[in-house]
Parts: structure tokens; C-alpha cells; sequence
């Protein structure tokens, strides 16, 4: 029997246009390859895991509008179970405007929509979704009550929480207690813990901080450098960086969800903490050599050939 996982979160249309660089107040610039394309981070980590191999199911929201509707059916296509998307009505489904500059950056206004309005309520009907999990994944785009109340509900269940804590904000330590993994970057880790992430040292000063909370597992992930992983077992703290793989970045719009999307597959598969990483890092680095967030996001084949290439 496979394991299930559960993902909760934002579902987006994004609205995507290259500029040479990012304009200042006031600065009109032309952009060009505009596109439009599926995000948001709930639906583009249920999407990488459904493409690496998980079995899924999506707590998540949309408007009563078309491209909502599209959305949903291409959520279907990847093999996601969309039994617990809720349509909200009256109201239009979340929105991205991103901004990718030629050095590969982004920068990014979001609208919430229907993703605002992912209730206690919402979570509460699907609670035997996230009970019968092993595993919950969930993000920051999502109402912050939703969130707490989900993580209840899986530690409950003995279903292991993971936790995404981006875009960046302070969190209670009610929700934090209530984790078994988290995975911020280098910003997100510093608004939560205050301590400043620059190199390894630093690293395992905030890993500390979390483990103190009492979440087991941490990640940070330190763009080019890679991840820094910290796990304590008992009373042993063990922590070490785990380099990704070296390749030409075009977009980086979706790399962290394809890697926390890739490290729960590897996880529920039974893969060790380091080889789940690993092959995050593989399918992460594929990602960016790719326009798009879901458009990047690469299968399981890819992956796989991928890691087969680089230990050669």
C-alpha cells in the first residue's frame, strides 16, 4: 500500500513576465515572454509530489470562475485526488503577478482570493482526509487558524506535519510545537528563530532554536549552497549540509516547492533523510533550468535519470 499524502494550501493563476531588471518607483519597462501559468505554493509542492511518485490528496479552494475549473482538471491530470478543493462562491480564485529579471530572480504580489477564505470550517470537513494521511505538507499562503487547526488534527492522528513556513512570517509557538519537520529558507528561518543565517555555524544555531520548540526534523535551505539538515534523535542533535546539483538556472519560481514536494515523496517511499534530499535537489535543480512554477515542475522519469546521470 502506498502512503498517502495530505497537501493543504493556496492554489494561484500566475501572471509571469521577463524584465531585463526589476523597475523603480515610477520606471516603465518593457517586458516580454509574458505567459500564464498554475501556481501557488499548496498546489505547486501536491503537484511535484504527485509528479515524483506521492499519492495525493489536495485541501485547497477555488473561485467560481473558469480558470479556477482548469486548474482543478489539471490538478486531476497529475494523478491529484481533488475530492477536498472547495469552490467558493462569489469570489475569484487566487492570483500571482511575478516578475522574473534576466539574472534569474523573481519578485511576486499575490491576491489571495479563494485561498483567504480556507477556513477552520473547510478544514474541519475534511478532517478524516488528514487523519487517514501519513503525512500533512502545508505552506504559509493559507489562513493561519487553518493551519493550526490541521496540524491538530494530524498530530492527533499520529500523521507527521511538515511544515513549508513561506512567504515569511512570525508564527506562534501553539503551531511550531506541532510539527515534526520544517523547512524554511535563510529569511524565513531568521524572522522565526532571530538568528541571522548566513553559513553552517549559523544554521545550526536557528536548527537549534526549532529543536528547542520540539520539532524533530529541520531544513534550511541555503540556495547554491544547498540544505542544511538537522535532525535531533533523543537527546542527539546531528547536523550537516547537503550540497544540490550545479546547473544553469533560468527560474527559480518553483524550486522550493518542487524540493519540499520531492523530500515528503522520498520520505513516504522510505528513502533515508539524505537520500530524500537528494532526490529534492535533483528534481529542484531541473525545475530551474525551466519558465514557470507547475510548467518547470519535473516527472519522476526525469528525476530518476537525472540522479542515475550524476553518479556516473
Amino acid at each position: 500500500m502506498k502512503k498517502k499524502l495530505c497537501v493543504l494550501g493556496s492554489i494561484n493563476v500566475d501572471h509571469i513576465i521577463r524584465v531585463p531588471y526589476f523597475p523603480k518607483a515610477g520606471e516603465t519597462l518593457t517586458g516580454y515572454d509574458y505567459q500564464i501559468a498554475y501556481g501557488g505554493k499548496g498546489a505547486n509542492q501536491a503537484v511535484a509530489a504527485a509528479r515524483l511518485g506521492a499519492d495525493v490528496q489536495f485541501i485547497g479552494a477555488i473561485g467560481e470562475d473558469q480558470i479556477g475549473q482548469a486548474m482543478k482538471s489539471a490538478f486531476e491530470q497529475d494523478g491529484i485526488d481533488t475530492s477536498p478543493i472547495s469552490i467558493i462562491p462569489k469570489q475569484s480564485t487566487g492570483l500571482a503577478m511575478i516578475q522574473v529579471a534576466d539574472s534569474g530572480e523573481n519578485s511576486i504580489v499575490i491576491s489571495a482570493g479563494a485561498n483567504g477564505e480556507l477556513s477552520s470550517d473547510l478544514v474541519a470537513q475534511h478532517q478524516s482526509v488528514i487523519e487517514q494521511a501519513d503525512m500533512l505538507l502545508m505552506q504559509l499562503e493559507s489562513p493561519l487558524q487553518a493551519v493550526e487547526l490541521a496540524a491538530q488534527i494530524a498530530k492527533k492522528s499520529a500523521t507527521k506535519v511538515v511544515l513549508n513556513p513561506a512567504p515569511a512570517q512570525p508564527l506562534p509557538e501553539s503551531l511550531l510545537s506541532l510539527l515534526d519537520m520544517i523547512t524554511p529558507n535563510e529569511t524565513e528561518a531568521e524572522i522565526l528563530t532571530g538568528v541571522k543565517v548566513t553559513d553552517e555555524r549559523s544554521a545550526k544555531q536557528a536548527a537549534e532554536k526549532f529543536h528547542q520548540v520540539g520539532i524533530e526534523t529541520v531544513m534550511i535551505t541555503l540556495g547554491s549552497k544547498g540544505v542544511y539538515v538537522s535532525q535531533q534523535i533523543e537527546d542527539k542533535i546531528q547536523g550537516q549540509i547537503i550540497a544540490g546539483f550545479r546547473v544553469n538556472a533560468v527560474d527559480t519560481t518553483a524550486a522550493g516547492d518542487t524540493f519540499n514536494g520531492g523530500v515528503v515523496t522520498g520520505l513516504l517511499e522510505g528513502k533515508t533523510l539524505d537520500e530524500s534530499i537528494r532526490f529534492a535537489h535533483a528534481a529542484a535543480a531541473l525545475s530551474v533550468t525551466r519558465m514557470g512554477a507547475q510548467t518547470a515542475i519535473p516527472t519522476r522519469q526525469e528525476t530518476d535519470q537525472f540522479l542515475l546521470e550524476k553518479q556516473q
